[in-house]
């Protein structure tokens, strides 16, 4: 096969460099607490101690803390969970870590403040795509790219819905890296005009992220919040309702998802550019 005269090589990309490799494992199981050894191969992503702590009591497995981050892993499952922490950067970081352990499939269940109108809290949104206005992704590709999770990984989440019969949305989720947002008019009446379903500080990157490091990646979002609603914005009292309220079913179908893909699930393939 020729070489292609227009391809300027990227040694940036995790699965070309041999050294960024090492690095990614040892940063893997330092910042989690974890080896390698423990993570299966299907992996729950969360932005919540909650989280991993009724995974523990789900699972039965064991907390494990490192310097930044927190994991379990069920065997049984064949699923390990992961607290990155909030935000893009650390987004990031832990596709690429992850993207060392090859995974079967990665989900995040994350939390995102619901924008339309007919949306209310513990609704399930399966995002379609996501609007990349953060600083991070365009590291990874260029902005004109879309951020698109991978399909069969989507369609399976999806799937795994409709048995347990509970609905859910699809649609475009703003990704952000903008706090206190919510006291922008400028930036709510540009949100109304993309039509963006919801918004959150992780989607985009990780789908950006997980797209150029062969990562299969999707998403499964509770709507904890209506921020453009009066009174909407997430308060203490109002997220801890929602966690106790919603989490177990938002893990229920999380770990169904990713327990059963490997099994039931259509082939990912990843192409080569």
């Amino acid at each position: 096969m020729e070489k292609n005269p227009y391809l300027i090589e990227n040694t940036n990309k995790i699965y070309t460099n041999k050294q960024k490799q090492k690095i990614a494992r040892d940063i893997l199981e330092r910042y989690t607490g974890s080896t390698l050894k423990q993570f299966q191969k299907q992996i729950i992503l969360t932005n919540f101690q909650y989280y991993i702590d009724r995974f523990a009591v789900i699972t039965g497995g064991k907390v494990t803390r490192g310097s930044a981050m927190s994991a379990v892993h069920s065997p049984k499952d064949g699923v390990s969970i992961i607290n990155f922490s909030i935000g893009s950067p650390t987004a990031a970081l832990i596709i690429e870590c992850l993207a060392v352990l090859e995974p079967t499939a990665v989900l995040l269940l994350g939390m995102c403040g619901g924008l339309h109108r007919s949306l209310k809290k513990g609704d399930f949104i399966v995002p379609t795509a996501a609007i990349r206005d953060e600083g991070v992704s365009h590291h990874f590709m260029p902005r004109q790219c879309p951020a698109l999770p991978t399909f069969k990984v989507q369609k399976f989440v999806s799937q795994i819905l409709v048995e347990k019969g509970l609905d859910y949305r699809t649609g475009v989720v703003h990704t952000t890296d903008y706090r206190f947002w919510e006291f922008n008019n400028k930036f709510k009446a540009e949100l109304y005009h993309e039509r963006a379903l919801a918004i959150d500080m992780e989607t985009a990157t990780l789908f950006i992220v997980g797209f150029a490091s062969k990562v299969p990646i999707g998403a499964l979002l509770l709507v904890s919040d209506l921020p453009l609603l009066r009174g909407g914005i997430k308060t203490k009292k109002s997220a801890s309702s929602v966690f106790k309220e919603y989490t177990d079913l938002h893990l229920e179908m999380g770990i169904k998802s990713m327990s059963e893909i490997a099994s039931r699930g259509e082939h990912i393939r990843h192409y080569k550019w």
